[in-house]
Formats: C-alpha cells, structure tokens, sequence
C-alpha cells in the first residue's frame, strides 16, 4: 500500500490477450486494457518486441498510454528451488516500475499471451509487488490457451468423457515425460521448441507419432500447423510452439471412441 494511507492505490491487472488471433480476446479484456492507462508489457530483452502488446494494440491503440517495456530473461524456472539472481533481479526491477505507478493511485494492465494463469510470467511479477505491496488490489483476467486454440484449428477435442488431459512443459525429463505419454489419454506439450527432434524421436519409439499435431504460432498470420510432426525435424520453431497428442479418435457412429492406431 501506498505510504500516504489516504491515497488510492492503483489496481493491477493481469490480462490474458490469447494465443495470437486478436478476435479471441474477450470482450472483458479489451475493456479492461482501454481503461486502463498503463500498461506493462513483457518482453524477453530489453527493447525487445512484446507479442502481447502486439495483439493487444490491434483492438485497443496504445496511444496515449505509458506503457512500461519490462524484461523478463527467457530461463527456466522450477518451483521450490531459488531463481537464479539474473531472474530474481530482473523481477524486482519490473515489480519496481509498476509499484511507482500503483502508488500513484495508477490502475496498471499487464497484457499477457495466452490465459495468465498457465506457464506466463505474470505470476512472477505479482509475486514480487505481492513482496512490498501487499494489499495490492489484483484481478486476473482469464484468456483462451494456446492449447485450445490449437485443437479447435483441427476441430478436435482436448478431451472427452473419461479422458485424462495433461499439460507438461517439453522440458521434462525423458522417463517422466515418457511415463505420461504411456500412461494418459491426451498431453499437451509446451515449450517444444528446443527439443522438437527429440520428442519426435520419444514419439516414434512409443508409436505415437500419428496422433500429434505440432502448431507453431497459433492465431497468429505465420501460423504453420504440422499434422506430419516428422515435417518439423531439424526446423529452427518459435518459441509458441505447441504440440497436442491425443491417443483416441472420436467416433461419432456408435457414440463410442477408438483408440488410433
């Protein structure tokens, strides 16, 4: 809270803008984002571009605006262990812009890709104003994944009736990962893009490969979807790649469902 206790203090929001196509925004965050007259948008390096403000600004100009550019090193992160200290700076410097603004009785909008509950940087960041401020007033604002929106471009489900869907980083060890590829219905795999030669190795020795479909970039208009995973071997894929693997066919016939071949 602000140091003047009859001052407001400004509200934060974390807004999730979607996976790339600006038409999935929802009509709560493009409200949101217009009301809003500070904006902090992610971005990987300092002066670097901000694929969320870049999908934000296609509804909502941000002219006018101060918009603060803040950094967040792409490294890995795993919960329970200490972030490095180039990480742990990184936030405190990101958390420190916004506070100056939230003090001033400033409502500050984070736009973020996809939904800002899943794997997004957002959390990061309230997690160190959290640190100083509190009683900072936060509302979080859902977005459609990443994910979603990669098995609605092949109008195929995520899930149904009994399945069991899970969302893993590709990062995961081998066994683990290898473990879940065997053991449930449909995965969903994040972050593929280091380690896409390899997953399609993983894929193949467990005679998966036919039921993956790899998107790269979704909703965005370089959007490329490979239904032939093998097509992306030794590619160089953006960093919003996603890959949904899913073991069973909907068929409509008999109101049951196979499992692909």
């Amino acid at each position: 809270m602000s140091d003047n206790p009859s001052s407001r203090t400004g509200h934060l929001y974390l807004v999730g803008v979607g996976p790339g196509d600006p038409e999935l925004m929802t009509y709560k965050a493009v409200r949101i984002l217009r009301e809003a007259k500070v904006w902090a948008v992610p971005t990987a390096r300092k002066g670097g571009q901000s694929s969320a403000r870049q999908i934000a600004e296609q509804l909502v100009p941000a002219n006018g605006r101060t918009v603060l550019s803040l950094c967040f090193p792409m490294k890995k992160v795993y919960l329970g262990q200490e972030a490095d200290d180039q990480l742990l700076a990184a936030w405190r410097r990101s958390a420190d812009e916004v506070i100056r603004h939230l003090d001033r009785g400033e409502d500050v909008a984070f736009p973020t890709l996809g939904d800002a509950t899943l794997y997004s940087t957002a959390f990061y960041l309230l997690a160190m104003i959290q640190e100083q401020r509190p009683h900072t007033p936060v509302t979080v604002i859902p977005g459609i994944t990443a994910m979603a929106a990669c098995a609605a471009t092949q109008s195929s489900p995520l899930a149904l009736g009994d399945d069991v869907l899970a969302v893993v980083p590709a990062a995961f060890e081998d066994e683990r990962l290898r473990s879940i590829l065997t053991t449930l219905d449909a995965v969903v795999l994040m972050k593929v893009h280091r380690r896409i030669d390899a997953l399609i190795d993983l894929l193949d020795e467990l005679e998966l490969t036919g039921c993956a479909v790899l998107t790269e970039r979704s909703g965005m208009e370089d959007e490329r979807v490979y239904t032939d995973i093998r097509e992306a071997r030794g590619r160089k894929l953006h960093y919003f790649s996603t890959m949904v693997i899913r073991k069973k066919k909907v068929q409509v016939s008999n109101g049951t469902e196979q499992h692909a071949s």
